[in-house]
């Protein structure tokens, strides 16, 4: 935008010199070749009168003056003879000048060239005695000192364009940048926004409809504020609040179960039990998926490998238990990848996706994570990290409904699950900014891939 104005303000600038400082040029250049003319010709009619008396003293002063003429200006004089003067000096050549001044008894004046001038003024004057034509005077006049003329003429005015339009657009970018100013604040503040930062607000500053604009956002930012802190308030009092029943729920189970004898009676409070834990199973997915939606946290470059070693170092031990092989593969682009995500949303992202897989692997099996070569996706660098297990994969149906809420696959083992766990990963990830797949992996099984924002300061 800015350089648009800079742009529109130079062309005004530029289109008001040219309607006022080339017609001036243009001016002056007719006025130096009219003058110019004006001139020589003044000079060959004064020797043509010389030419035309024919007495001796005429023809004396007409050789003096022309040799002194041409002297002074390194023109050539050029004379024809007449029954009483024979001037020494140069003879015309005949032509058509020649002709119409001896045949017609006009003048002459050929500019050597159609496009302002050329190398040459030639100037043909006739000498007449009465009405008769007795001779003519040509002058054959050097341009190179109007071509220098010109050029001084065309030169200081451009010299003086380049220079106010250079001035201009000095003007014209501090002027833009000074109108700009408030937009370019709402913008950090809408970025802020997007990133999570709802503290952000932009000043009231500038014109009257960009001043209501930023005092609308800011008390937009209030009130979203206000809402998302009301949100986690609810979210850390319903924690609190749901998991202390369920815990005294199962206690109470747990010493009916102890205390009965009949197996019947105990068969029935094992399944209470059961159903409890399946309940603060799902409550403690609902709080999760609940804090991902309610936290709006700024994103900040994370190291992609430490985060992985790290959860990966977790889980082992629950996959050495079946037997299931997590392997990792770096990716091409560096060792150390930095993404922007929020403390402890790839954590989370990370622990749900291998959960999954861990459950839906055959015994002996083998999960795969790597991240995947750095690509450009509108504008923006992202990094693709990719979460491969063995298991019985998905068909295109499950895929379209594995990120909907309470929503259960049908998987080796995976029956136990909540079916919130793809539905956390969907939201934590977006709230990145990033975007999350399900494919199907080379050779059976599924593809988790997660798509997160590379970081500026990432090598590669």
């Amino acid at each position: 935008m800015i350089r648009q104005l800079i742009l529109s303000y130079v062309l005004l600038v530029a289109g008001a010199i040219g309607l006022f400082t080339f017609p001036v040029a243009f001016t002056l250049t007719n006025q130096l070749r009219d003058d110019t003319e004006l001139s020589v010709k003044r000079e060959a009619t004064t020797m043509a009168v010389l030419l035309s008396n024919g007495d001796t003293a005429s023809c004396q002063a007409l050789a003096q003056l022309a040799r002194a003429y041409a002297k002074e200006t390194e023109d050539d004089v050029q004379v024809t003879a007449t029954a009483d003067c024979a001037a020494p000096l140069p003879r015309p050549a005949a032509g058509k000048a020649l002709e119409r001044a001896l045949g017609q008894g006009k003048d002459t004046t050929d500019w050597g060239s159609n496009f302002i001038w050329g190398d040459e003024l030639t100037i043909t004057v006739p000498a007449k005695s009465g009405d008769e034509v007795v001779g003519a005077v040509r002058i054959v006049y050097s341009t190179h000192g109007m071509t220098h003329r010109l050029w001084n003429i065309w030169g200081f005015r451009a010299g003086l364009a380049a220079a106010v339009l250079g001035v201009a657009a000095v003007i014209g970018a501090v002027v833009a940048r000074r109108l700009t100013r408030p937009l370019r604040q709402l913008n950090d503040m809408a970025t802020k926004f997007s990133d999570g930062d709802l503290t952000a607000r932009t000043p009231e500053t500038g014109p009257q409809e960009t001043r209501t604009l930023a005092r609308t956002l800011n008390q937009a930012g209030e009130r979203l504020d206000t809402l998302i802190a009301s949100q986690r308030i609810f979210v850390a009092d319903a924690s609190h609040q749901l998991r202390t029943p369920l815990t005294a729920l199962r206690l109470s189970l747990d010493n009916i179960a102890d205390g009965v004898d009949d197996e019947f009676v105990r068969e029935d409070v094992e399944q209470a039990t059961a159903e409890v834990v399946r309940m603060s199973r799902l409550v403690n997915g609902l709080l999760v998926l609940a804090r991902a939606e309610a936290k709006v946290t700024a994103a900040e470059p994370l190291p992609l490998a430490e985060t992985v070693n790290e959860r990966l170092a977790v889980w082992r031990p629950a996959a050495d238990e079946r037997g299931v092989t997590i392997a990792l593969m770096g990716g091409s682009i560096d060792d150390r990848p930095l993404v922007l995500a929020a403390p402890g949303h790839l954590d989370q992202v990370l622990d749900n996706v291998l959960s999954n897989a861990l459950e839906v692997s055959p015994d002996g099996g083998t999960i795969t994570v790597k991240w995947g070569t750095a690509r450009w996706d509108s504008g923006q660098r992202t990094v693709v990290l990719s979460v491969l297990d063995e298991g019985p994969g998905m068909s295109d149906q499950e895929k379209s409904r594995a990120f909907d809420r309470f929503w259960r696959g049908q998987g080796l083992t995976g029956r136990g699950g909540s079916g919130l766990g793809l539905a956390v990963v969907k939201q934590l990830v977006t709230d990145d900014g990033g975007t999350v797949a399900l494919d199907d992996a080379p050779g059976g099984g599924l593809c988790v891939s997660i798509s997160l924002r590379a970081s500026s300061r990432s090598g590669g």
